[in-house]
């Protein structure tokens, strides 16, 4: 069962992106107890993650079919785009319509998710023609 949910593109997706989140959670834990400074922790941490998410969604999620020199700027927009979006989403939604942190938290996550799947799908690795897209 597992086997065919890891057939899905949607299913390697999220698993990539829990796996890149989970990443940043413990490197950035582990850099700031370790001594560094806060914001060179979560710097590198976000670095590191980053590039492990780019690698796991063009190789797996979207099976290596499209060059670094074409996906590697567009992933590095989209998430750059997506944190921009995240950021007004959270303000908006506690600053207007006053929600609490984890609802604020749930939509920005939500949100985000499924811009980046989205986008990653049609713009950032499209499908080739012949490349079995959706897979």
């Amino acid at each position: 069962m597992l086997q065919t949910a890891f057939r899905l593109r949607f299913v390697r997706f999220v698993t990539v992106g829990v796996g890149a989140a989970a990443l940043l959670l413990v490197l950035s834990y582990v850099l700031a107890s370790i001594g560094l400074p806060p914001f060179a922790a979560g710097l590198i941490a976000y670095a590191v993650a980053f590039v492990v998410a780019y690698s796991a969604q063009r190789g797996w999620t979207f099976g290596a079919a499209h060059g670094h020199g074409h996906a590697l700027p567009r992933y590095f927009v989209l998430q750059a785009g997506c944190a921009l979006l995240s950021g007004v989403l959270a303000h908006i939604a506690v600053d207007r319509f006053q929600m609490s942190p984890l609802a604020m938290s749930v939509l920005i996550t939500a949100v985000a998710s499924t811009v980046s799947y989205v986008v990653s799908s049609l713009w950032v690795f499209p499908d080739k023609p012949g490349h079995g897209g959706g897979r």
